[in-house]
């Protein structure tokens, strides 16, 4: 099949690199008649990913994103609207940072660790929204650095209200690793409330959406510990991926990515509201099932991103958008 005739597309955040890389490499062998769409800060890369996609038979567009920008998310979503890409079937919102060095702060004004990890995604999730097909698959990549119950190292996320972890540019490292598991709680929290969101809601087609949360392990060999001091990078990209060898949900991307993707485009499972870890279904962290918390980050996201926290309000989509994934 070729590229223009493609059924539907799969949006991968970060897909250029990484886990997002490896999970666009499989959505082309779980589901070939998926396009995966890599959205990119660094568009230059996404077209270094997609050729090498492309060697592979792999079927891949590219279009900006910096989900540390709001407008940039709103661009993004026109751009996909009217970039002639086949209708869309599945949201993989993977792209993630974790900052141990100064607080920084997005040109809207929120932290960046919360910007990126959560912020850039609901809203992302939310403007799509109206142009899914029917059966349609969002996948929000946590972590199950979330649960203090794991002992995985480290701190216990901190989460009181969503205005809190937006302003919080408490230096240090311990707090700038507590911000990234706080903010993959708030993946929990997203994924949880927009999944019942969705099955309330009075359209069929958005109770056809289905919504769960990926804990990909621990991947030794990512960029995700960039900001840390150069002992601990090397030891995390040349030491610890051994442990993938023997060591409990620790994988590779390649691994972790092939589980992503199969989660993605699995369009026959109708379960919705799950987190998966390890390759399976399984219980995650006693605070991510505090459903006021979720309303509470849901209802103050939307008020922070401008959009109406109803999904039933959001924008329309283009002309001709929604279909079936079947």
């Amino acid at each position: 099949m070729s590229e223009a005739q493609k059924r539907r597309s799969i949006i991968v955040t970060g897909g250029n690199k990484g886990l997002g890389f490896q999970c666009a490499r499989f959505i082309g062998s779980e589901d070939p008649d998926a396009m995966a769409v890599l959205a990119c800060r660094n568009v230059t890369a996404g077209i270094v990913a997609k050729a090498e996609l492309k060697k592979r038979g792999i079927a891949a567009a590219v279009l900006p994103l910096d989900l540390a920008s709001l407008e940039s998310v709103r661009e993004f979503v026109d751009l996909f609207r009217v970039s002639r890409l086949p209708p869309l079937a599945g949201l993989v919102c993977n792209a993630a940072l974790q900052n141990v060095g100064t607080p920084q702060r997005t040109v809207d004004g929120f932290e960046t660790t919360f910007a990126v990890n959560h912020l850039g995604h609901f809203l992302l999730a939310n403007l799509l929204l109206p142009g899914f097909l029917e059966d349609g698959r969002i996948t929000f990549v946590s972590s199950g650095a979330h649960d203090p119950a794991e002992k995985s190292g480290m701190p216990a996320p901190r989460y009181e209200t969503a205005k809190e972890i937006a302003s919080d540019f408490e230096s240090g490292a311990t707090a700038g690793r507590r911000r990234y598991t706080t903010s993959k709680l708030c993946n929990l929290y997203c994924t949880y409330e927009l999944a019942r969101r969705l099955e309330s809601a009075a359209d069929q087609r958005l109770r056809s959406i289905h919504v769960n949360a990926f804990d990909p392990g621990l991947m030794p060999g990512t960029g995700l510990v960039r900001t840390y001091s150069a002992p601990i990078r090397f030891l995390w990209n040349y030491v610890l991926p051994a442990l993938t060898r023997f060591q409990q949900n620790v994988h590779s991307p390649d691994k972790s990515g092939q589980r992503l993707a199969k989660l993605a485009t699995d369009f026959s499972d109708k379960a919705t509201g799950h987190y998966v870890s390890d390759g399976r279904t399984a219980r995650s962290s006693a605070l991510s099932y505090d459903a006021g918390k979720a309303r509470e980050l849901w209802e103050a996201s939307a008020f922070m991103v401008g959009i109406d926290p109803a999904i039933e309000r959001a924008p329309p989509p283009a002309a001709g958008a929604v279909g079936s994934a079947a």
